[in-house]
C-alpha cells in the first residue's frame, strides 16, 4: 500500500495545562481514528534551516515546517481526505501539505 508524508505547517504550541490536554486529547484521537493507516506518528519539530547553494537560511522559509506524519493509503485522495481531520486544520491553526512517499532501492 503506498504510503503519504504529512507535513504540517502552522499550528500553536499550547502553555496552557487544561490547553495541552485538549490538544494532546485532540491528536490522540486522530491518530486513533487512523487506525492501521497510521504508520508513523511522527512529531513536532523545531525551527527548520533552509540549505541551498547560496547557504544556510535559519529562518525555515516561508511555510516552515512544524511537524510531520507518514500515514498509509489506497491512493492520494483517501491520504488528503485524512488529513482533513488533522486538528490543525479543523480548528484553522495550520495546514498539512500531503505528498506520497516514493520508494526507491539503493
Amino acid at each position: 500500500m503506498p504510503k503519504f508524508l504529512f507535513v504540517y505547517h502552522g499550528g500553536h504550541t499550547p502553555t496552557d495545562p487544561a490547553e495541552i490536554e485538549a490538544t494532546m486529547a485532540a491528536w490522540g484521537a486522530w491518530f486513533r481514528d487512523m487506525g492501521d493507516a497510521l504508520d508513523i506518528p511522527g512529531n513536532p519539530v523545531g525551527q527548520s534551516y533552509t540549505v541551498s547553494s547560496n547557504g544556510v537560511v535559519d529562518n525555515g522559509g516561508a511555510n516552515p515546517a512544524s511537524g510531520f506524519t507518514v500515514i498509509k493509503a489506497d491512493n492520494i485522495d483517501a491520504a488528503t481526505e485524512m488529513a482533513k481531520g488533522c486538528p490543525m486544520v479543523v480548528n484553522g491553526t495550520g495546514s498539512v501539505e500531503v505528498a506520497e512517499i516514493h520508494e526507491i532501492e539503493m
